[in-house]
Protein backbone atom coordinates (compact mmCIF):
# COMPACT_ATOMS: atom_id res chain seq x y z
CA UNK A 1 0.00 0.00 0.00
CA UNK A 2 1.33 3.42 -0.88
CA UNK A 3 1.92 6.09 1.69
CA UNK A 4 -0.98 8.04 0.24
CA UNK A 5 -3.25 5.00 0.41
CA UNK A 6 -2.28 4.40 4.01
CA UNK A 7 -2.71 7.93 5.27
CA UNK A 8 -5.24 9.60 3.01
CA UNK A 9 -5.04 11.37 -0.33
CA UNK A 10 -2.41 14.04 0.22
CA UNK A 11 0.28 15.21 -2.18
CA UNK A 12 2.95 15.37 0.49
CA UNK A 13 2.33 12.89 3.33
CA UNK A 14 3.94 13.69 6.64
CA UNK A 15 7.28 11.86 6.59
CA UNK A 16 7.11 10.80 10.25
CA UNK A 17 3.72 9.15 9.72
CA UNK A 18 5.37 5.86 8.85
CA UNK A 19 6.55 2.65 10.45
CA UNK A 20 9.94 1.13 11.17
CA UNK A 21 9.32 -1.56 8.57
CA UNK A 22 8.47 0.88 5.80
CA UNK A 23 11.55 2.98 6.50
CA UNK A 24 13.80 -0.09 6.41
CA UNK A 25 12.16 -1.33 3.22
CA UNK A 26 12.73 2.01 1.49
CA UNK A 27 16.40 2.33 2.51
CA UNK A 28 17.15 -1.32 1.71
CA UNK A 29 15.68 -0.89 -1.77
CA UNK A 30 17.73 2.25 -2.40
CA UNK A 31 21.05 0.99 -0.98
CA UNK A 32 20.87 -2.80 -0.70
CA UNK A 33 24.63 -3.41 -0.58
CA UNK A 34 25.45 -0.59 1.85
CA UNK A 35 26.50 -1.83 5.29
CA UNK A 36 23.80 -1.03 7.84
CA UNK A 37 25.21 -2.53 11.03
CA UNK A 38 28.55 -3.84 12.26
CA UNK A 39 28.23 -5.82 15.46
CA UNK A 40 29.84 -8.85 17.06
CA UNK A 41 32.63 -8.93 14.49
CA UNK A 42 30.25 -9.18 11.52
CA UNK A 43 28.81 -6.69 9.02
CA UNK A 44 25.27 -6.78 7.63
CA UNK A 45 24.15 -4.96 4.50
CA UNK A 46 20.75 -3.30 4.35
CA UNK A 47 19.53 -6.15 2.12
CA UNK A 48 20.83 -8.89 4.39
CA UNK A 49 19.59 -7.15 7.50
CA UNK A 50 16.07 -6.79 6.10
CA UNK A 51 16.13 -10.46 5.10
CA UNK A 52 17.05 -11.33 8.70
CA UNK A 53 14.26 -9.13 10.00
CA UNK A 54 11.67 -10.81 7.81
CA UNK A 55 12.93 -14.27 8.80
CA UNK A 56 12.63 -13.31 12.45
CA UNK A 57 9.12 -11.99 11.87
CA UNK A 58 8.21 -15.33 10.32
CA UNK A 59 9.84 -17.13 13.25
CA UNK A 60 7.63 -15.29 15.74
CA UNK A 61 4.51 -15.65 13.60
CA UNK A 62 5.12 -19.40 13.51
CA UNK A 63 5.05 -19.38 17.30
CA UNK A 64 1.69 -17.66 17.30
CA UNK A 65 2.91 -14.17 18.22
CA UNK A 66 0.32 -11.71 16.98
CA UNK A 67 -0.18 -7.98 16.69
CA UNK A 68 -0.04 -6.36 20.12
CA UNK A 69 1.65 -9.32 21.84
CA UNK A 70 4.65 -8.49 24.05
CA UNK A 71 7.97 -10.32 23.85
CA UNK A 72 10.78 -9.83 26.37
CA UNK A 73 14.32 -9.23 25.08
CA UNK A 74 16.85 -10.10 27.78
CA UNK A 75 20.27 -10.25 26.15
CA UNK A 76 23.40 -8.19 25.53
CA UNK A 77 24.03 -6.28 22.31
CA UNK A 78 23.86 -8.62 19.32
CA UNK A 79 22.36 -8.64 15.85
CA UNK A 80 19.58 -10.92 17.10
CA UNK A 81 18.43 -8.09 19.33
CA UNK A 82 17.90 -5.90 16.29
CA UNK A 83 16.30 -8.76 14.36
CA UNK A 84 13.81 -9.29 17.18
CA UNK A 85 12.95 -5.61 17.59
CA UNK A 86 12.47 -4.98 13.87
CA UNK A 87 10.92 -8.39 13.23
CA UNK A 88 8.31 -8.01 15.95
CA UNK A 89 7.59 -4.51 14.65
CA UNK A 90 6.78 -6.03 11.23
CA UNK A 91 4.01 -8.01 12.95
CA UNK A 92 2.73 -5.07 14.97
CA UNK A 93 3.97 -6.91 18.06
CA UNK A 94 5.83 -5.21 20.90
CA UNK A 95 9.39 -5.71 22.13
CA UNK A 96 10.08 -5.40 25.85
CA UNK A 97 13.82 -4.74 26.43
CA UNK A 98 15.10 -5.73 29.87
CA UNK A 99 18.32 -4.64 31.56
CA UNK A 100 20.70 -7.61 31.59
CA UNK A 101 21.90 -6.59 35.06
CA UNK A 102 18.45 -7.35 36.47
CA UNK A 103 18.04 -10.36 38.70
CA UNK A 104 15.16 -12.83 38.85
CA UNK A 105 12.51 -10.77 40.59
CA UNK A 106 13.28 -7.55 38.71
CA UNK A 107 13.03 -9.41 35.40
CA UNK A 108 9.87 -11.25 36.44
CA UNK A 109 8.23 -7.96 37.42
CA UNK A 110 8.66 -6.57 33.90
CA UNK A 111 7.55 -9.80 32.21
CA UNK A 112 4.42 -9.89 34.34
CA UNK A 113 3.67 -6.19 34.09
CA UNK A 114 3.97 -6.37 30.30
CA UNK A 115 2.12 -9.71 30.23
CA UNK A 116 4.80 -11.01 27.88
CA UNK A 117 4.04 -14.16 25.88
CA UNK A 118 7.66 -14.99 25.02
CA UNK A 119 11.20 -14.31 26.22
CA UNK A 120 14.37 -14.20 24.13
CA UNK A 121 17.62 -14.47 26.05
CA UNK A 122 21.32 -15.24 25.82
CA UNK A 123 23.45 -18.02 27.37
CA UNK A 124 25.19 -15.45 29.58
CA UNK A 125 21.93 -14.66 31.41
CA UNK A 126 19.92 -17.81 30.72
CA UNK A 127 19.80 -18.92 34.35
CA UNK A 128 18.24 -15.64 35.49
CA UNK A 129 15.94 -15.60 32.49
CA UNK A 130 14.69 -19.11 33.17
CA UNK A 131 14.08 -18.40 36.84
CA UNK A 132 12.19 -15.21 35.96
CA UNK A 133 10.12 -16.98 33.31
CA UNK A 134 9.11 -19.56 35.93
CA UNK A 135 7.48 -16.67 37.81
CA UNK A 136 5.74 -15.28 34.72
CA UNK A 137 2.80 -17.53 33.81
CA UNK A 138 2.12 -15.68 30.55
CA UNK A 139 5.40 -16.85 28.97
CA UNK A 140 4.57 -19.47 26.33
CA UNK A 141 7.91 -19.52 24.51
CA UNK A 142 11.48 -19.40 25.78
CA UNK A 143 13.98 -18.68 23.04
CA UNK A 144 17.74 -18.99 23.49
CA UNK A 145 20.27 -17.20 21.34
CA UNK A 146 23.00 -19.85 21.03
CA UNK A 147 22.85 -23.41 22.30
CA UNK A 148 25.49 -23.57 25.01
CA UNK A 149 23.85 -21.63 27.81
CA UNK A 150 21.74 -24.37 29.32
CA UNK A 151 24.62 -26.79 29.24
CA UNK A 152 26.37 -24.54 31.74
CA UNK A 153 24.16 -25.54 34.63
CA UNK A 154 20.74 -24.66 33.23
CA UNK A 155 17.76 -26.96 32.92
CA UNK A 156 17.66 -28.52 29.46
CA UNK A 157 14.09 -29.64 30.08
CA UNK A 158 12.83 -26.06 30.40
CA UNK A 159 11.30 -25.97 26.92
CA UNK A 160 13.89 -23.69 25.30
CA UNK A 161 13.87 -23.08 21.55
CA UNK A 162 17.10 -22.40 19.67
CA UNK A 163 16.86 -19.03 17.93
CA UNK A 164 19.54 -20.12 15.47
CA UNK A 165 17.69 -23.26 14.44
CA UNK A 166 14.31 -21.53 14.16
CA UNK A 167 15.88 -18.65 12.24
CA UNK A 168 17.58 -21.00 9.78
CA UNK A 169 14.35 -22.88 9.16
CA UNK A 170 12.24 -19.76 8.61
CA UNK A 171 11.53 -18.28 5.20
CA UNK A 172 11.28 -14.48 5.01
CA UNK A 173 7.81 -13.25 5.87
CA UNK A 174 5.99 -12.88 2.58
CA UNK A 175 3.05 -10.76 3.69
CA UNK A 176 3.16 -8.57 6.77
CA UNK A 177 0.00 -7.39 8.48
CA UNK A 178 -0.97 -3.73 8.23
CA UNK A 179 0.91 -1.81 10.91
CA UNK A 180 0.06 1.75 11.92
CA UNK A 181 2.40 4.57 12.97
CA UNK A 182 0.27 4.65 16.13
CA UNK A 183 1.13 1.04 16.98
CA UNK A 184 3.51 0.50 19.88
CA UNK A 185 6.89 -0.89 18.81
CA UNK A 186 8.50 -1.14 22.26
CA UNK A 187 7.67 -0.92 25.92
CA UNK A 188 10.76 0.77 27.32
CA UNK A 189 10.75 0.54 31.09
CA UNK A 190 12.07 3.66 32.76
CA UNK A 191 14.71 3.47 35.42
CA UNK A 192 12.29 3.37 38.31
CA UNK A 193 13.92 6.01 40.52
CA UNK A 194 10.62 6.12 42.40
CA UNK A 195 8.89 2.78 42.85
CA UNK A 196 8.68 0.12 40.18
CA UNK A 197 9.70 0.89 36.60
CA UNK A 198 7.02 2.25 34.27
CA UNK A 199 6.64 0.97 30.71
CA UNK A 200 6.82 3.82 28.20
CA UNK A 201 4.79 2.96 25.11
CA UNK A 202 7.06 3.96 22.21
CA UNK A 203 5.24 4.02 18.89
CA UNK A 204 6.52 3.55 15.36
CA UNK A 205 5.92 7.26 14.77
CA UNK A 206 8.19 8.15 17.69
CA UNK A 207 11.03 6.00 16.36
CA UNK A 208 10.66 7.24 12.78
CA UNK A 209 10.54 10.89 13.88
CA UNK A 210 13.55 10.34 16.17
CA UNK A 211 15.67 8.95 13.37
CA UNK A 212 14.72 11.65 10.90
CA UNK A 213 15.36 14.32 13.50
CA UNK A 214 18.69 12.93 14.66
CA UNK A 215 20.02 12.65 11.12
CA UNK A 216 18.99 16.28 10.63
CA UNK A 217 20.48 17.59 13.91
CA UNK A 218 23.80 15.84 13.31
CA UNK A 219 23.89 16.78 9.59
CA UNK A 220 24.38 13.09 8.84
CA UNK A 221 25.04 11.62 5.40
CA UNK A 222 25.20 8.01 4.15
CA UNK A 223 28.97 8.21 4.65
CA UNK A 224 28.66 8.63 8.41
CA UNK A 225 29.43 5.86 10.85
CA UNK A 226 27.36 6.05 14.04
CA UNK A 227 29.21 4.51 16.99
CA UNK A 228 27.53 3.44 20.21
CA UNK A 229 28.59 1.49 23.27
CA UNK A 230 25.19 1.77 24.96
CA UNK A 231 22.97 -1.27 25.54
CA UNK A 232 19.97 -1.88 23.31
CA UNK A 233 17.63 -1.70 26.27
CA UNK A 234 18.45 2.02 26.50
CA UNK A 235 16.27 4.53 24.61
CA UNK A 236 19.29 6.54 23.39
CA UNK A 237 20.66 3.74 21.20
CA UNK A 238 17.17 3.01 19.92
CA UNK A 239 16.06 6.56 19.10
CA UNK A 240 19.27 8.14 17.94
CA UNK A 241 22.04 5.68 17.05
CA UNK A 242 19.89 3.00 15.39
CA UNK A 243 17.07 5.05 13.91
CA UNK A 244 19.41 7.95 13.12
CA UNK A 245 21.74 5.70 11.13
CA UNK A 246 18.74 4.14 9.38
CA UNK A 247 17.20 7.49 8.45
CA UNK A 248 20.52 8.73 7.08
CA UNK A 249 21.20 5.51 5.18
CA UNK A 250 24.43 5.37 7.18
CA UNK A 251 26.25 2.63 9.10
CA UNK A 252 25.69 1.72 12.75
CA UNK A 253 28.66 0.34 14.70
CA UNK A 254 27.80 -1.32 18.01
CA UNK A 255 30.10 -2.60 20.76
CA UNK A 256 29.08 -4.46 23.86
CA UNK A 257 29.59 -1.87 26.60
CA UNK A 258 31.34 1.34 27.62
CA UNK A 259 34.94 0.94 28.72
CA UNK A 260 37.01 4.03 29.37
CA UNK A 261 40.26 2.16 28.68
CA UNK A 262 39.02 0.60 25.41
CA UNK A 263 36.83 3.43 24.16
CA UNK A 264 39.18 5.33 21.87
CA UNK A 265 40.67 2.15 20.45
CA UNK A 266 37.16 0.98 19.57
CA UNK A 267 36.28 4.36 18.09
CA UNK A 268 39.40 4.34 15.90
CA UNK A 269 38.82 0.78 14.76
CA UNK A 270 35.23 1.66 13.88
CA UNK A 271 36.33 4.80 12.01
CA UNK A 272 33.42 6.44 13.82
CA UNK A 273 32.20 9.89 12.82
CA UNK A 274 29.24 10.38 15.19
CA UNK A 275 29.28 9.16 18.80
CA UNK A 276 26.47 9.21 21.35
CA UNK A 277 27.21 9.60 25.05
CA UNK A 278 25.20 9.65 28.25
CA UNK A 279 25.81 10.79 31.80
CA UNK A 280 29.20 10.07 33.26
CA UNK A 281 30.92 8.89 30.06
CA UNK A 282 32.35 12.31 29.19
CA UNK A 283 33.86 13.13 32.61
CA UNK A 284 35.34 9.64 32.79
CA UNK A 285 36.96 10.02 29.38
CA UNK A 286 38.20 13.49 30.25
CA UNK A 287 39.87 12.21 33.41
CA UNK A 288 41.84 9.55 31.56
CA UNK A 289 45.54 10.48 31.50
CA UNK A 290 46.39 12.55 28.39
CA UNK A 291 47.81 10.60 25.46
CA UNK A 292 49.74 11.81 22.40
CA UNK A 293 47.14 10.21 20.14
CA UNK A 294 44.06 11.76 21.82
CA UNK A 295 43.26 13.74 18.67
CA UNK A 296 43.92 10.75 16.40
CA UNK A 297 40.32 9.87 15.59
CA UNK A 298 37.72 10.43 12.88
CA UNK A 299 34.90 11.61 15.16
CA UNK A 300 33.38 14.85 13.95
CA UNK A 301 30.60 15.04 16.52
CA UNK A 302 29.65 13.84 20.00
CA UNK A 303 26.01 14.11 21.03
CA UNK A 304 24.49 13.48 24.44
CA UNK A 305 23.29 14.85 27.74
CA UNK A 306 23.37 16.43 30.23
CA UNK A 307 24.85 19.86 29.61
CA UNK A 308 28.33 20.55 30.93
CA UNK A 309 30.25 23.70 31.72
CA UNK A 310 31.39 25.41 28.49
CA UNK A 311 34.98 25.29 29.76
CA UNK A 312 34.80 21.50 30.13
CA UNK A 313 33.32 21.06 26.65
CA UNK A 314 35.88 23.41 25.09
CA UNK A 315 38.76 21.49 26.67
CA UNK A 316 37.28 18.15 25.56
CA UNK A 317 36.79 19.38 22.00
CA UNK A 318 40.33 20.71 21.76
CA UNK A 319 41.94 17.65 23.33
CA UNK A 320 40.09 15.11 21.19
CA UNK A 321 39.65 17.28 18.06
CA UNK A 322 35.91 16.80 17.87
CA UNK A 323 32.69 18.77 18.08
CA UNK A 324 30.06 18.34 20.80
CA UNK A 325 26.40 19.22 21.02
CA UNK A 326 24.19 18.50 24.02
CA UNK A 327 20.46 18.24 24.47
CA UNK A 328 17.61 17.51 26.82
CA UNK A 329 15.48 14.47 26.13
CA UNK A 330 13.76 11.54 27.74
CA UNK A 331 12.25 8.17 26.91
CA UNK A 332 8.77 9.68 26.93
CA UNK A 333 9.62 11.84 23.92
CA UNK A 334 12.61 11.81 21.60
CA UNK A 335 12.09 15.53 20.99
CA UNK A 336 13.19 17.86 23.77
CA UNK A 337 15.87 20.47 23.12
CA UNK A 338 19.26 20.40 21.42
CA UNK A 339 22.16 22.67 20.56
CA UNK A 340 22.75 23.42 16.90
CA UNK A 341 26.07 22.58 15.28
CA UNK A 342 28.17 25.73 15.10
CA UNK A 343 25.82 27.73 17.32
CA UNK A 344 27.38 29.80 20.08
CA UNK A 345 27.13 27.84 23.31
CA UNK A 346 25.19 29.28 26.24
CA UNK A 347 26.51 28.23 29.63
CA UNK A 348 24.29 25.65 31.28
CA UNK A 349 21.85 25.47 28.37
CA UNK A 350 20.62 22.34 26.59
CA UNK A 351 19.71 24.27 23.48
CA UNK A 352 16.36 25.11 21.95
CA UNK A 353 13.38 22.89 21.03
CA UNK A 354 14.37 20.19 18.56
CA UNK A 355 12.76 20.57 15.16
CA UNK A 356 12.09 18.06 12.40
CA UNK A 357 13.47 18.87 8.95
CA UNK A 358 9.82 19.13 7.83
CA UNK A 359 8.43 22.41 9.26
CA UNK A 360 4.99 20.84 9.65
CA UNK A 361 6.35 19.00 12.69
CA UNK A 362 5.77 21.38 15.59
CA UNK A 363 7.70 20.90 18.82
CA UNK A 364 7.14 23.25 21.73
CA UNK A 365 8.87 23.43 25.11
CA UNK A 366 7.31 25.51 27.87
CA UNK A 367 7.69 25.96 31.60
CA UNK A 368 4.78 25.29 33.96
CA UNK A 369 4.34 26.47 37.51
CA UNK A 370 5.44 23.54 39.66
CA UNK A 371 2.36 23.84 41.86
CA UNK A 372 -0.51 24.89 39.56
CA UNK A 373 0.73 23.40 36.28
CA UNK A 374 -0.04 26.64 34.42
CA UNK A 375 2.49 27.79 31.89
CA UNK A 376 4.68 30.73 32.85
CA UNK A 377 6.90 33.14 30.97
CA UNK A 378 10.67 33.17 30.40
CA UNK A 379 13.27 33.40 33.16
CA UNK A 380 11.01 31.61 35.64
CA UNK A 381 11.86 28.20 37.10
CA UNK A 382 9.14 25.58 36.81
CA UNK A 383 8.36 22.16 35.40
CA UNK A 384 9.55 21.50 31.84
CA UNK A 385 6.66 20.52 29.55
CA UNK A 386 6.86 19.35 25.94
CA UNK A 387 4.30 19.03 23.14
CA UNK A 388 4.90 17.46 19.71
CA UNK A 389 3.72 14.57 17.48
CA UNK A 390 6.33 12.24 19.00
CA UNK A 391 5.18 12.28 22.62
CA UNK A 392 4.35 8.86 24.06
CA UNK A 393 0.68 7.86 24.17
CA UNK A 394 1.23 6.93 27.81
CA UNK A 395 2.67 4.48 30.30
CA UNK A 396 1.62 0.87 29.95
CA UNK A 397 -1.55 0.27 31.97
CA UNK A 398 -0.84 3.10 34.40
CA UNK A 399 -3.74 5.52 34.13
CA UNK A 400 -2.96 7.31 37.38
CA UNK A 401 0.52 8.23 36.20
CA UNK A 402 -0.80 9.09 32.74
CA UNK A 403 -3.24 11.62 34.19
CA UNK A 404 -0.38 13.30 36.04
CA UNK A 405 2.08 13.24 33.15
CA UNK A 406 -0.09 13.90 30.09
CA UNK A 407 -2.30 16.99 30.36
CA UNK A 408 -4.01 18.81 27.48
CA UNK A 409 -1.55 17.35 24.99
CA UNK A 410 1.48 18.37 27.04
CA UNK A 411 4.03 16.02 28.57
CA UNK A 412 4.86 17.10 32.12
CA UNK A 413 8.40 15.83 32.54
CA UNK A 414 8.91 16.05 36.31
CA UNK A 415 12.06 18.07 35.62
CA UNK A 416 12.56 21.67 36.67
CA UNK A 417 14.12 24.25 34.41
CA UNK A 418 13.69 27.65 32.80
CA UNK A 419 13.77 29.25 29.36
CA UNK A 420 15.60 32.44 28.52
CA UNK A 421 14.16 35.13 26.26
CA UNK A 422 15.49 33.34 23.17
CA UNK A 423 13.96 29.97 24.05
CA UNK A 424 17.11 28.22 25.31
CA UNK A 425 16.39 25.66 28.02
CA UNK A 426 18.31 25.47 31.32
CA UNK A 427 17.78 22.32 33.36
CA UNK A 428 17.70 22.84 37.14
CA UNK A 429 16.90 19.48 38.74
CA UNK A 430 14.38 16.73 39.15
CA UNK A 431 11.40 18.07 41.10
CA UNK A 432 11.96 15.54 43.86
CA UNK A 433 15.69 16.32 44.12
CA UNK A 434 15.40 19.97 45.06
CA UNK A 435 16.82 20.41 48.57
CA UNK A 436 15.33 22.92 51.03
CA UNK A 437 17.92 24.06 53.56
CA UNK A 438 17.28 26.85 56.05
CA UNK A 439 14.88 28.67 53.75
CA UNK A 440 17.02 28.27 50.62
CA UNK A 441 16.32 26.04 47.62
CA UNK A 442 19.36 24.08 46.44
CA UNK A 443 19.73 22.22 43.15
CA UNK A 444 21.46 18.91 43.76
CA UNK A 445 22.76 18.97 40.18
CA UNK A 446 24.45 22.33 40.66
CA UNK A 447 26.31 21.04 43.71
CA UNK A 448 27.16 17.78 41.92
CA UNK A 449 28.64 19.67 38.98
CA UNK A 450 31.00 21.55 41.26
CA UNK A 451 32.10 18.41 43.09
CA UNK A 452 32.64 16.53 39.81
CA UNK A 453 34.91 19.30 38.57
CA UNK A 454 37.45 18.39 41.25
CA UNK A 455 40.30 16.44 39.58
CA UNK A 456 40.24 13.71 42.23
CA UNK A 457 36.51 13.00 41.87
CA UNK A 458 35.08 10.54 39.36
CA UNK A 459 31.41 10.90 40.24
CA UNK A 460 29.10 11.96 43.04
CA UNK A 461 25.50 12.21 44.19
CA UNK A 462 23.97 14.89 46.37
CA UNK A 463 20.72 14.49 48.27
CA UNK A 464 18.77 15.78 51.24
CA UNK A 465 19.03 14.24 54.69
CA UNK A 466 17.08 15.26 57.80
CA UNK A 467 18.26 18.29 59.77
CA UNK A 468 17.95 18.72 63.51
CA UNK A 469 16.71 22.25 62.70
CA UNK A 470 13.93 21.07 60.42
CA UNK A 471 13.93 21.04 56.61
CA UNK A 472 17.04 19.45 55.07
CA UNK A 473 20.77 19.12 55.35
CA UNK A 474 22.92 18.37 52.31
CA UNK A 475 24.85 15.11 51.94
CA UNK A 476 27.31 14.19 49.21
CA UNK A 477 28.36 10.69 48.15
CA UNK A 478 31.69 10.78 46.31
CA UNK A 479 33.61 8.18 44.30
CA UNK A 480 37.31 8.94 43.68
CA UNK A 481 38.99 8.80 40.32
CA UNK A 482 41.08 5.62 39.89
CA UNK A 483 44.40 6.09 41.62
CA UNK A 484 43.25 9.20 43.45
CA UNK A 485 42.24 9.83 47.06
CA UNK A 486 39.34 12.03 48.12
CA UNK A 487 39.74 14.03 51.32
CA UNK A 488 36.33 15.37 52.42
CA UNK A 489 37.84 18.48 54.02
CA UNK A 490 39.62 19.39 50.79
CA UNK A 491 36.41 18.93 48.77
CA UNK A 492 34.51 21.09 51.27
CA UNK A 493 36.89 23.97 50.59
CA UNK A 494 36.72 23.27 46.86
CA UNK A 495 32.94 23.66 47.05
CA UNK A 496 33.20 26.77 49.25
CA UNK A 497 35.22 28.49 46.53
CA UNK A 498 32.54 27.82 43.92
CA UNK A 499 29.22 27.77 45.79
CA UNK A 500 27.28 29.87 48.25
CA UNK A 501 28.01 28.66 51.77
CA UNK A 502 24.54 27.20 52.29
CA UNK A 503 24.93 24.92 49.26
CA UNK A 504 28.13 23.24 50.47
CA UNK A 505 27.29 19.72 51.72
CA UNK A 506 27.55 19.20 55.45
CA UNK A 507 27.82 15.40 55.33
CA UNK A 508 30.20 13.39 53.14
CA UNK A 509 30.52 9.70 52.36
CA UNK A 510 33.28 8.33 50.13
CA UNK A 511 32.27 5.24 48.15
CA UNK A 512 34.01 3.00 45.62
CA UNK A 513 30.86 2.93 43.50
CA UNK A 514 27.28 4.19 43.41
CA UNK A 515 24.09 2.31 42.47
CA UNK A 516 22.98 3.13 38.95
CA UNK A 517 20.04 2.93 36.57
CA UNK A 518 20.34 1.36 33.08
CA UNK A 519 21.10 4.87 31.78
CA UNK A 520 23.97 5.16 34.29
CA UNK A 521 22.18 7.72 36.44
CA UNK A 522 22.76 7.35 40.15
CA UNK A 523 19.92 5.59 41.94
CA UNK A 524 19.24 8.17 44.61
CA UNK A 525 16.21 6.22 45.75
CA UNK A 526 18.51 3.31 46.61
CA UNK A 527 20.85 5.62 48.52
CA UNK A 528 17.94 7.06 50.48
CA UNK A 529 16.77 3.60 51.50
CA UNK A 530 20.14 1.99 52.27
CA UNK A 531 19.82 2.48 55.99
CA UNK A 532 17.65 4.27 58.50
CA UNK A 533 20.34 6.74 59.59
CA UNK A 534 22.04 8.23 56.52
CA UNK A 535 24.25 10.47 58.65
CA UNK A 536 25.89 7.89 60.93
CA UNK A 537 29.58 7.39 60.18
CA UNK A 538 29.75 10.29 57.72
CA UNK A 539 32.24 13.12 57.72
CA UNK A 540 30.43 16.14 59.23
CA UNK A 541 32.06 19.44 58.33
CA UNK A 542 30.30 21.27 61.16
CA UNK A 543 31.44 18.73 63.73
CA UNK A 544 34.95 19.07 62.25
CA UNK A 545 34.81 22.79 62.96
CA UNK A 546 34.93 24.02 59.34
CA UNK A 547 33.42 27.52 59.18
CA UNK A 548 32.42 28.76 55.74
CA UNK A 549 31.45 32.33 56.69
Amino acid sequence: MSANGAFGETETPLPWESTIGRVLERIAAASPDKTFVEIGGAAYSYRDFRDGVLRTAALFRGMGVERGDRVGLFMPNCVEYLYCWFGLSELGAISVPINTAYRRDETAYILNNAEAVALVTDPSVAAVAGAAADLAPGIRHRILRGDDGLAEGGDTSGGWTSFRDAFSAAAPLAAAPEVSPDDVSMLVYTSGTTGNPKGVMVTHRMYVAAGQGFAHWTQATPGDRFFTCLPFYHANIQYYSTMGALAAGATLVVVDRFSASRFWGQVREAQATVVNFIGMMMPVLAKNPPSPDDADNTVRLFYGSPSFAPEFLAEFQERFATGIIVGFGMTETCYGTIEAIGEERRAGSSGRPRQHPDPRFENAVRIADAETGRHVGPNTVGEITIKNPAVMPGYWRNEEQNRETLRDGWLYTGDLGWLDDDGFLYFVDRKKDIIRRRGENISSQEVENVIKSNPNVLDCAVLAVPSELGEDEVKAYVTPRPGATVNPEEIVWWCAENLAYFKVPRYWEVREELPRTPSLRVRKDVLRQEREDLIEGCYDREAAGLRLR
